[in-house]
Parts: C-alpha cells; sequence; structure tokens
C-alpha cells in the first residue's frame, strides 16, 4: 500500500472515532472510554509510523517541506501528552470532554494541513514506487510501535 494512502486511511479511521465520540451521549461514560481507548492506540501508531518512517524518508525527498515536518512534530508532540493524559482521566471527569474536544480540534487541524498543504508535494517527489516501499515499512512497523503515547520520540521533544 502506498504510504500517502496508508497515513489517510488512519486519518479516515481516527475521524470515525472522533464523530462517534461527539455523538455519544453525554452520560455515555464507559462508551467515550472505550472510543478514547480506541483513539489513543491509532494516534499513537499513527504518530510512531510517521516519525519513524514516513518523515525522514518525506523529508529527504522534499526538503523545501522540512519546515512542515518540524511543525508536524512539535504538533505530535501536543497530541501524545493529551493521549497520556486522558488515558489516565476517569471519562466521568468534567475535564475528560473538553480535553478530548481539543484533542479532535488539533488532530483535524494536523490532517488538514498534512493532506492540504504537503501530501501532494511528497506524493510528486516520490513517486508511486517509493511511496508503495515506503508503505510496506510502515504497515510493517506497526507491530513493533508502542502502545504507550509517551514511548513516541516527539512525545520526549
Amino acid at each position: 500500500m502506498d504510504a500517502i494512502v496508508l497515513l489517510k486511511d488512519d486519518h479516515k479511521t481516527v475521524e470515525k472515532l472522533f464523530k462517534e465520540f461527539e455523538k455519544a451521549g453525554e452520560r455515555a461514560h464507559k462508551h467515550k472510554r472505550d472510543i478514547a481507548d480506541q483513539v489513543i492506540r491509532e494516534l499513537t501508531v499513527h504518530t510512531w509510523i510517521e516519525e519513524k518512517i514516513f518523515y525522514p524518508a518525506a523529508r529527504e525527498a522534499v526538503p523545501d517541506t522540512t519546515d512542515h515536518v518540524l511543525e508536524s512534530v512539535e504538533e505530535h508532540h501536543v497530541v501524545l501528552w493529551m493521549l497520556a493524559e486522558l488515558a489516565g482521566l476517569d471519562p466521568a471527569d468534567e475535564r475528560f470532554d473538553a480535553k478530548m474536544t481539543v484533542l479532535m480540534e488539533n488532530v483535524r487541524h494536523h490532517v488538514e494541513e498534512e493532506e492540504q498543504e504537503w501530501f501532494p508535494e511528497v506524493r510528486k517527489a516520490m513517486g508511486r514506487n517509493r511511496l508503495t516501499e515506503l508503505g510496506e515499512q510502515m504497515e510493517a512497523a506497526r507491530a513493533t510501535a508502542p502502545n504507550d503515547p509517551l514511548q513516541v520520540p516527539s512525545a520526549g521533544a
């Protein structure tokens, strides 16, 4: 699978979870906890494979996007810490929904920038074969990705 298609599929998966969270009732604490746990897993793995495989390759192929990569890593840092906080937060806590809302806003902004501004440049520079090769590496790396958001490199940055 093409690396950009893989990342966009991850984005769609997380967006579906966000919409499910937004539709959950105010008192649906267990359901919201389950959704948040899925979001934590999905985004932790996603940021791991982006930072370990995709970002370095994209930065090499399109040096002009270095600033975008650095900004994205900083956005990851914020999201990963929010994920770690959500993991330890009781869904009945009054801050749970607010924290999840801020997380969704941050992730949606990040996804929009990647998909609209950055991915087209990377696709043009890399081509299908290289993106397919990267996609295979990224898919294989899912198996070794951490479950703890704070184990992703940018969490410590």
